[in-house]
């Protein structure tokens, strides 16, 4: 394998970077972990004997052929990992395709990409358009939560912020696909967090020099039953427009489906890590962009040999690597401001291969959920695709 892997790696990072909020086969291991204790800060959703999983739920009943994959972190976390080899018409064998990994961001998982109709999600548009798609779970979400030797009970599990993501769960999944693809070339498409955490990769060249091919804290879970269940109740009210609620942490989102709504209660949001949250929020009132800060001299000089945590330097992205950046002028969690502070960052990045649209009228959700998401971003994505 190669070790300079920028000219195979086309990276597709849409509602770019959240520097204001933060922005083997068909094994279905259920976590045997249970919730943890009401004292603490929620309740972890946990699979249960009846659960179907995500390849039932959502990718065959459409008529796709689905895989489910579990990897483990080099920290001991057990990641799910569903495969999509085939479209419907199944007319491209599987050894000529070209693989692609889906990220999700914070307070998703997986089905981010399956929220809509097949003619609307990109997971499933990309797997009729004969690619090998492949989508990720982050650690601490439903179908990702066991741990080679942690329970999610225990708030050893929940140690962790996006920094952990970048250096453990991004490689361990890259790893993963390259070995399963027959070392192909592989694109990378990340949403929200999962484009921080490219990004950061990239601005460190963790990725890029390794051997394989690429592209107190405690659980928070915005979802326990009990805000599940008022949630639900609230949107069953006529009088009450459930995107509103999305409106206000997203932006006003353009295009949307009502419809949906239903689907995203079932399966979102999911937890993440007290930890990720306060790093997130650090990234917020410092507007930079930097590993955690455990606000203690002796911890940072132990984890980072300087006081100061260090930065994610975006200007040492390698200039010929092949970026799709898209993002909205509505988007409340990727501000044009911020946005534009980023490609300032690039500016000497390969225009040949450097691809950057914005959508005015795009919010944050739009870009995975948006009725017209197909023509106005993942058309343009996949034209992205076929010329790197």
């Amino acid at each position: 394998m190669a070790n300079n892997l920028r000219s195979l790696l086309p990276w597709v990072l849409c509602s770019v970077f959240m520097i204001d909020a933060a922005i083997g086969v068909r094994k279905d291991s259920s976590s045997s972990h249970g919730t943890r204790d009401s004292a603490s800060l929620g309740l972890v959703q946990a699979p249960t004997s009846s659960d179907k999983g995500t390849c039932k739920s959502r990718v065959e009943i459409y008529g796709y052929e689905c895989e489910e994959h579990h990897v483990t972190t080099k920290d001991g976390y057990i990641l799910s990992i569903q495969r999509i080899p085939n479209g419907r018409s199944a007319t491209t064998q599987r050894a000529r395709k070209t693989p692609v990994l889906l990220q999700h961001g914070v307070f998703m998982d997986g089905i981010t990409w399956l929220m809509s109709s097949p003619d609307e999600s990109l997971g499933y548009i990309l797997a009729d358009k004969g690619y090998d798609v492949w989508i990720s779970n982050s650690r601490g979400t439903k179908y990702s939560l066991q741990h080679t030797r942690l329970s999610p009970r225990d708030p050893a599990y929940w140690e962790w912020s996006w920094d952990e993501l970048v250096a453990f769960d991004l490689p361990a999944t890259f790893e993963y696909v390259y070995r399963h693809t027959g070392h192909q070339k592989l694109h990378y498409v990340g949403h929200s967090q999962g484009t921080l955490m490219a990004l950061a990769s990239f601005s460190e060249h963790h990725l890029l020099h390794m051997t394989y091919y690429w592209l107190g804290t405690y659980e928070f879970d915005p979802l326990g039953d009990a805000a599940h269940r008022l949630i639900s109740e609230i949107c069953s009210r006529p009088d009450v427009n459930c995107n509103d609620m999305v409106t206000s942490f997203t932006g006003k989102n353009c295009c949307l489906n009502t419809s949906y709504v239903p689907i995203f209660l079932e399966h979102e949001p999911q937890s993440t890590a007290t930890k990720n949250l306060i790093h997130l929020a650090q990234m917020i009132r410092r507007g930079t962009i930097t590993k955690y800060d455990y606000g203690n001299y002796d911890e940072n000089m132990k984890h980072y040999g300087q006081v100061v945590p260090p930065a994610y330097n975006m200007s040492s992205i390698p200039s010929d690597l092949p970026l799709f950046l898209s993002y909205g002028g509505r988007d409340y969690l990727s501000v044009v401001a911020d946005v534009k502070h980023l490609l300032q960052g690039l500016k000497l990045h390969d225009k040949t291969k450097l691809t950057v649209k914005y959508r005015p009228h795009y919010a944050h959700a739009d870009f995975v959920m948006a009725v017209n998401a197909y023509r106005l971003v993942y058309r343009p994505l996949i034209a992205f695709f076929k010329r790197h």
